[in-house]
């Protein structure tokens, strides 16, 4: 009892103080985990080990379960000081994500499995390395009941080495509804934190057999795509009348384009005698499409080299002609990059009636019951 209190009042008392005294906080999140009043334990067992003599009736016994005791012990402070070990990693200014908890998850297995066997060799007298070749019998149960801790080690393996997924990644696994950022990854599971604020806990090995889609390469490059169509009214599309032309002409950002493509096709209609519908026409759709291009390339919020600029015409359908964007954002964050891509179309689908241009849409209840007065 005086040499627990020893261990316990002072030595594990003042490595809490100590550790609370100094700058850095590694000795913090050791002493935390290791929970020094457990280690204090130590201190009383080895003395009542080595005092087993005195009572030479219950010597081997006292022997056995104080050994046991310490075994225990000195396991758990050792798993104590893998989780520190971890924690000490991902609190390095040079963390980059990839998780090492898997491996050390996997010590800690070892450890226990070590444990067990010692102890149980001090409870029944064999050598540990009997009872191994005994446990090599039962190769293919073991083999059955860690079947999946096996799987998730060959797939943190993968995952490691491949760099496929590390914490702080944004990922999207449509067969388990996980989409969102990737809060911890250990040796069975991966954690999720969905952007619904919901947790998806995904088992490591499954990673392996389901298609994800991991965004990190898009938040890496600094630009996150758009790409969405405007679907015009077939019926609304002509070929530009001098009307038409004289107010394109009044549109700053396209008054080089209306030069340079009058200029164009007044060369080729003349060049074989072109009129009407057998030479070259500006058409409403087509002059929307280069105001599109322009409009993007004056904006600063869009990426104009290094990543796809495109402004394209889809094959018409039922739905009328799209025209679609395919640019980048010079931003991947998500509130910013919905702004930008709101803000676009808001201008664009309201530019539309300048072009005399109409957006196609299904009919609604309210265009039958105009239709019917």
């Amino acid at each position: 009892m005086i040499i627990f209190t020893i261990a316990r009042s002072i030595l594990a008392r003042g490595l809490i103080y100590f550790s609370g005294r100094t700058e850095t906080v590694i000795d913090d999140i050791i002493v935390k985990n290791l929970r020094p009043y457990r280690v204090a334990w130590l201190a009383p067992l080895i003395v009542i080990f080595s005092a087993a003599s005195v009572l030479p009736e219950y010597t081997v016994a006292i022997e056995k379960v104080s050994l046991l005791l310490i075994l225990w012990v000195t396991s758990f402070t050792l798993n104590s000081i893998i989780t520190s070990l971890n924690e000490i990693y991902e609190r390095c200014p040079r963390y980059s994500g990839v998780s090492i908890k898997g491996y050390l998850d996997l010590a800690k297995i070892l450890v226990i499995l070590v444990s067990v066997i010692i102890g149980i060799s001090l409870l029944t007298g064999e050598s540990p390395l009997g009872l191994l070749t005994g446990l090599g019998a039962l190769t293919a149960i073991l083999l059955l009941i860690f079947r999946d801790t096996i799987l998730s080690l060959l797939a943190s393996i993968q995952i490691s080495t491949h760099d496929l997924v590390k914490e702080g990644d944004w990922i999207t696994i449509p067969s388990f509804n996980a989409d969102g950022n990737v809060t911890n990854m250990s040796f069975h599971s991966i954690k999720i934190q969905n952007f619904d604020k919901t947790i998806s806990v995904v088992p490591t090995n499954k990673l392996l057999d389901v298609a994800y889609q991991n965004w990190r390469g898009m938040q890496e490059s600094g630009g996150r795509r758009i790409k969405r169509s405007i679907h015009i009214d077939l019926s609304s599309i002509k070929y530009c009348d001098e009307e038409m032309i004289l107010r394109f002409q009044m549109i700053d950002l396209l008054k080089n384009y209306m030069e340079r493509k009058l200029q164009e096709i007044e060369a080729h209609n003349r060049s074989i005698n072109g009129a009407s519908i057998n030479g070259r026409q500006l058409t409403n759709v087509g002059t929307f499409r280069a105001y599109m291009e322009a409009y993007l390339r004056n904006l600063d919020t869009i990426r104009h080299q290094g990543m796809t600029f495109l402004i394209r015409q889809l094959a018409s359908g039922p739905t009328g002609l799209p025209l679609e964007v395919y640019v980048f954002t010079k931003t991947v964050d998500w509130v910013v990059y919905e702004g930008i891509q709101a803000d676009i179309f808001d201008h664009l689908l309201a530019a539309l009636a300048s072009f005399d241009l109409r957006v196609f849409r299904q009919p609604t209840g309210a265009d039958f019951a105009q239709a019917l007065r």
